[in-house]
């Protein structure tokens, strides 16, 4: 039975999940595997031969009827979990309409209507404008003209680690791995990478208020000294928490500090919430931990429990260009547009709070498996986004990638849909959707994967 977000949990005696029936991947599995290999291009990246038929809320079934518990969400997309009524209901009322029109030329009242809530539910209390997309890359691309166009300015900071996306000039800003740039340059110039604080990796007795001040003078007192002149700075675009890059939370202060040094230099702020926005983190978004208001605010991922939808929130004092500056065929797609309403009612009626709570009780979970697994050499988290950062010795805490990519495939193998993130980090991010029961059962068979 499928949970909303106020219906009670099904009792553990009718969970039907996880269930494995066949090795892995099983005879159906391997055949889609085998013809996805054959025809499909060879830059797609598939983490493990999982061939999905169905979902239902935190259970995804594969084609051959095994059935896993899912901790990635697809990742951190499927917020309201698989095949939630209300989401269904809505795409389907949608569908039943008309598939398409184009909002950058013609009006429909979907598109009026999450732009609105998308505006109003926004960090800061400013006037904004949103302007709707079909991924977060898009959204990203969408920041950078933005940005450029309001300050009359090229040059872009972002962070080593970052993810941002992968067509040219987000790439330009993504600083996660080698491959992802390399046979692609040139790319878009005048951007600058600089070191995202890790309080995992800080010095020993670090305080977070010494890493913050370590973190602006790697901007201010080198970059900006040596290098760069911050009149020649349109944006910083930062992760409020870094995906890609580990699952890292960056230490109280980092991003008013960064707030307050974009302000000094007429910087323009942008906050990627792709991956950490909507819910995720028990906030709607993760930068109101800091209580601090992005220029420029990206999400997508989570925004549409599936369905391809993005965008890009600004302050309306910045979005000062003109019609037919940006555009976009397929961004904010009336479908899209329908499921994304549907989430967002469902994120602030109750699985918010609920990725608050049982975001708790999995941290706790983790941090009581790394009492007893020497591996595990941090755990951090907020909400329903918990990483858990493997190494090979606690002391030097040397990154373990060859444990983690076991981890993965094991936990696959036992009916556990994890990823990795960083160099050895696993992540643990499960539908907004899950109960007290499913976080128990995953920490279960997380335990007995580690061991």
């Amino acid at each position: 039975m499928q949970q909303s977000a106020t219906s009670a949990p099904p009792s553990p005696s009718v969970r039907s999940y996880p269930s494995i029936k066949t090795p892995l991947p099983g005879p159906k599995a391997k055949a889609i595997v085998d013809r996805d290999r054959a025809f499909t291009s060879h830059a797609y990246l598939k983490e493990y031969p999982l061939a999905i038929a169905r979902g239902q809320g935190v259970m995804v079934e594969d084609v051959d009827g095994n059935r896993f518990l899912d901790f990635m969400s697809g990742i951190a997309v499927s917020s309201t979990g698989y095949g939630h009524p209300k989401v269904i209901a809505a795409v389907q009322e949608a569908a039943a309409k008309f598939l398409h029109i184009c909002g950058s030329d013609f009006y429909f009242e979907g598109m009026a209507a999450l732009s609105e809530r998308l505006a109003r539910v926004a960090p800061g209390k400013t006037p904004k404008r949103v302007f709707l997309t079909n991924s977060g890359t898009e959204a990203t691309e969408g920041a950078i003209k933005l940005a450029r166009h309001a300050t009359r300015r090229t040059a872009i900071i972002a962070f080593k680690g970052a993810f941002h996306g992968r067509t040219t000039g987000a790439l330009a800003l993504t600083s996660s791995k080698a491959r992802q740039h390399s046979g692609f340059g040139p790319l878009l110039p005048d951007v600058h990478h600089v070191s995202y604080p890790n309080r995992y990796r800080a010095p020993a007795g670090m305080s977070d208020a010494e890493l913050v001040a370590q973190s602006m003078y790697e901007i201010e007192g080198d970059l900006f000294t040596r290098h760069l002149d911050p009149k020649d700075v349109a944006a910083i675009f930062v992760e409020p928490v870094q995906g890609e890059g580990g699952y890292l939370f960056p230490p109280d202060g980092f991003l008013r500090a960064l707030r307050e040094l974009c302000d000094l230099h007429g910087i323009l702020l942008v906050a990627d919430e792709i991956q950490c926005g909507v819910g995720r983190t028990g906030r709607m978004w993760a930068c109101e931990d800091e209580g601090i208001e992005p220029d420029i605010l990206l999400t997508a991922k989570g925004l549409g429990s599936g369905m391809p939808i993005g965008a890009f929130i600004a302050r309306e004092s910045i979005d000062d260009w003109k019609g037919g500056a940006h555009g976009s065929t397929f961004g904010g797609n009336p479908v899209c547009c329908a499921a994304a309403l549907a989430t967002l009612d469902l994120v602030e009626g109750g699985l918010m709070a609920n990725a608050a709570k049982l975001g708790g009780q999995l941290i706790n979970g983790v941090r009581k498996l790394a009492e007893r697994h020497e591996i595990i050499g941090d755990v951090r988290g907020r909400g329903l986004m918990v990483g858990m950062e493997l190494v090979k010795d606690r002391r030097t805490r040397e990154p373990n990638p060859e444990a983690s990519r076991r981890v993965v495939d094991t936990a696959f193998q036992h009916g556990l849909l994890l990823l990795g993130c960083g160099k050895s980090t696993i992540r643990l991010a499960p539908p907004l959707v899950i109960d007290d029961v499913d976080v128990d059962r995953g920490l279960e068979l997380l335990g007995e994967v580690l061991g």
